[in-house]
């Protein structure tokens, strides 16, 4: 459900949906359109161009791909579930089925749980007893995701492996749907990666994984520190004020906070929605604010921006939960 900062802003958005701008969605039809020309453009001159530009440039629009992805779950740029999954179906981004990724990501949307290991599917935080029950070398690999670095080089394997098993789970349970997504998510990727290689000259290693993984690298700048665990819903999500250039490649998903109180307004409306209330914006999520990704580089590079246990998890009482939530929070943010 939509959550409004007031009642003038629902009046607001209700009028701009009424707006051409908004009913058309011209701006998605854009991307889609530059994404898939893009995207084939590159690789059909990939012998021109060379392999190691092509696959750098394939990897961003596999990133920009995942994005419009999000997108198209949430209801964009037609009313029409099935009409937007075929514009997000295809395997360009490697590594998840559309179906699986949206089934996922709309779950992670309950913000009442949001954070939570084993409620939160996008949580970055482990419970007191799985990180009791990890090794040495596995609490070193969970610590070193919750820094910069280690989010872009290490964190695509943690996503890559959790979606695998989660396949596998599927199998063993006989959750024919998700099967089913998976059986024709790998065909089309086996008959992507075959074109690549015989028509332009990309070896399906280097789609697999140099366009697979750096995709999901670069993604990863965009879901650090996205999150953090707080007593209040609404102090639990970021707003991350980036150059022009990653809000396109995201598509204004840095404006995070806004899309998570309202995941049905398309992504070219939520960086105005942003800059008419911002601090209002800035007050509703506890001034959970950052200038741009590069000052979470600069700060957690090395450095963890949160402990890899959820605090809540590990509290007893709930003065115990406010001291680890204050603890855990970062640093970084803009006072």
């Amino acid at each position: 459900m939509p959550r409004y900062l007031d009642d003038a802003q629902r009046q607001e958005l209700q009028r701009q949906r009424e707006s051409l701008h908004w009913r058309s969605e011209w701006p998605t039809w854009a991307v889609i359109v530059a994404i898939y020309g893009g995207w084939f453009g590159v690789a059909m001159n990939a012998r021109t161009i060379g392999l190691v530009p092509s696959v750098a440039l394939l990897a961003v629009l596999s990133c920009w791909f995942m994005s419009l992805q999000h997108e198209l779950m949430h209801g964009h740029p037609t009313r029409w579930p099935l009409v937007n999954m075929l514009f997000g179906i295809a395997p360009l981004a490697v590594w998840f089925p559309y179906e699986v990724y949206r089934e996922s990501h709309l779950r992670h949307h309950d913000d009442a749980h949001l954070t939570e290991p084993g409620r939160d599917p996008e949580s970055y935080y482990v419970t007191p007893e799985q990180w009791a029950s990890a090794g040495p070398v596995l609490r070193a690999a969970l610590a070193a995701r919750n820094t910069f670095a280690g989010r872009m080089l290490i964190g695509p394997w943690f996503s890559i492996a959790a979606s695998w098993r989660e396949a596998m789970q599927a199998v063993v349970e006989r959750r024919w749907r998700i099967v089913a997504s998976w059986a024709a998510h790998l065909a089309s990727l086996v008959l992507l990666a075959s074109w690549l290689e015989t028509r332009c000259g990309i070896p399906w290693r280097a789609f697999v994984f140099g366009v697979g993984y750096a995709s999901l690298a670069l993604a990863s700048v965009r879901s650090f520190q996205e999150h953090r665990a707080a007593e209040e819903e609404s102090e639990r999500t970021v707003v991350n004020e980036a150059a022009w250039p990653w809000r396109l490649l995201f598509l204004n998903n840095n404006y995070h906070a806004v899309h998570h109180d309202l995941p049905g307004v398309p992504w070219f409306a939520l960086g105005r929605i942003y800059s008419r209330r911002r601090d209002a914006y800035r007050a509703s999520n506890g001034g959970f604010v950052v200038r741009g990704y590069g000052e979470w580089a600069i700060r957690h590079a090395l450095a963890q921006a949160a402990e890899p246990v959820h605090p809540f998890a590990a509290a007893e009482s709930p003065a115990g939960r406010r001291q680890d939530a204050r603890s855990a929070d970062t640093a970084s943010l803009v006072s």
